[in-house]
């Protein structure tokens, strides 16, 4: 982060939150190098002074041959090493390894298969599970043995996910590690954290790292987001200490927000942002950030909104709404075919929205065609726009479209400045929710209903000089 690290203030002593888990972390990180300090004595590691990536395979066929649990940390931790001082190239032979070896004993498995067909019992198809599991799943089981193992296979896996492309013969692995990494980040092992100034810096700086909706600008824009009426909370797993999985920011307002520019706006000092807070009746989440591209596809989202729902609710009575503000990050590219050639025209002017007879003009046709877009289903796959799928999903309402609610080049290139409120009402978010899983019924509100009924508009219409429907 360059500057931001230089720049960064003066931080409060950490939280007892956080130097507890961090403590506790380092009390289990010691407590597995001491006992792989003391297997080293037991483990037949291969000669240092062979080719690195050959001894990472060697390293790997010895751990999962191995009994102990001393040696097997002995030869995981040593895998760790070799692993971190490969050059990419050797690391992706490992992973082809990986990948093309370590498969379920034939055998077995032909004979479990047939036990079941003969007899599909509970019994039999436990023994068939059994039997079709990869060893690989195993070695990778014992690589999370070394101290530091659980960030070295998230890691591991971000690597993969970015070389699939070219090599998918690294699927199976991916499955593999997606598989296990599903299970130890189990929501049952995540711990709901709220941020604040008083957090410690280094977690801070990952913020503005993984910001991934509305950039930070620095420590002081991270400020002004962590005020009296902001809030801020994330997932941490005890792997994980310092590394935050994923986090949302919110804000405290009056009135359902239609516009990010206000919320990200350092308009007021602190005595005035406690007011707002003791004032607000609406929690706003303006930006949710997945930070760990190693957990891609585990959903931790729909967990996080609704137990940080929860905590807001405790701590602050009064609040009436909770919603978001969101982008819709596919809607451009969707709109741009079903626009008249005028239309298309007009919006390739870079001040389109400033120019208010240009603006006004294009108001009706896109907001009707966003809520076209937002409640259109594709077959088998729910809605087009991902950002609706989840939080729709989520059993959250479609409430209301905002024209120009994001009119930075981000929001104009994805969405031409649009934003949406999902409303999760308390009251009905678990009916919307199963509507949603059973038929993709999209829990929407009156006034989006009310532009998805809107008639067609005059076919002509002037665009500041350019002749078009409105």
């Amino acid at each position: 982060m360059g500057e931001h690290q230089i720049a960064a203030p003066q931080k409060p002593e950490a939280k007892p939150v956080f130097a507890r888990s961090w403590m506790e972390r380092l009390r289990v990180s010691r407590f597995w190098s001491s006992i792989a300090d003391r297997g080293g004595r037991f483990a037949a590691l291969p000669a240092a002074n062979i080719d690195p990536g050959e001894r990472a395979r060697l390293l790997a066929a010895a751990l999962i041959s191995g009994r102990g649990e001393a040696s097997g940390a002995a030869v995981a931790r040593e895998l760790h090493a070799v692993l971190t001082a490969l050059d990419p190239p050797r690391r992706l032979g490992f992973y082809r390894y990986l990948a093309e070896n370590f498969q379920p004993d034939a055998e077995p498995l032909a004979a479990a298969a047939r036990a079941y067909l003969t007899e599909p019992t509970a019994g039999t198809a436990a023994r068939l599970a059994e039997a079709a599991e990869p060893v690989r799943q195993e070695v990778l089981r014992r690589m999370n043995m070394s101290p530091g193992g659980t960030a070295m296979l998230v890691a591991m896996r971000k690597e993969i996910l970015g070389l699939l492309r070219d090599h998918p013969a690294l699927q199976p692995l991916d499955a593999d590690l997606k598989h296990l990494l599903a299970s130890w980040f189990n929501r049952g092992f995540l711990e709901l954290r709220r941020i604040d100034w008083n957090t410690p810096a280094a977690v801070l700086d990952k913020l503005i790292a993984y910001e991934a909706v509305h950039e930070i600008a620095g420590w002081d824009d991270l400020r002004r987001r962590l005020a009296a009426d902001r809030r801020c909370f994330g997932f941490f797993h005890p792997a994980l200490p310092g590394e935050p999985l994923i986090f949302v920011e919110v804000a405290l307002v009056t009135g359902l927000a239609g516009s990010v520019k206000a919320l990200l706006a350092r308009d007021a000092g602190d005595d005035e942002q406690r007011a707002r807070a003791a004032a607000a009746d609406t929690a706003i989440f303006y930006s949710i950030s997945n930070c760990q591209d190693g957990l891609r596809g585990i959903s931790f989202g729909n967990f996080l909104i609704k137990q940080v729902v929860e905590e807001l609710r405790i701590e602050l009575p009064q609040l009436q709404r909770f919603s978001t503000l969101s982008p819709v990050p596919g809607f451009c590219a969707w709109a741009r075919a079903r626009l008249e050639e005028t239309e298309r025209a007009a919006l390739e002017r870079p001040d389109w929205w400033e120019d208010a007879q240009v603006s006004a003009a294009l108001q009706a046709p896109l907001l009707k065609l966003c809520a076209e877009y937002l409640t259109s289903v594709v077959k088998g796959k729910g809605p087009a726009d991902p950002v609706a799928k989840f939080h729709l999903g989520n059993g959250a309402r479609l409430e209301r479209i905002n024209w120009l609610g994001n009119v930075s080049p981000r929001g104009l290139a994805e969405s031409f400045g649009m934003m949406v409120n999902y409303l999760y009402d308390i009251a009905t978010i678990e009916a919307n929710h199963e509507a949603f899983v059973r038929d993709w019924t999209i829990a929407r509100s009156d006034e989006v209903e009310g532009l998805l009924a809107e008639a067609p508009a005059p076919r002509r219409r002037r665009f500041g000089g350019l002749a078009s429907r409105s």
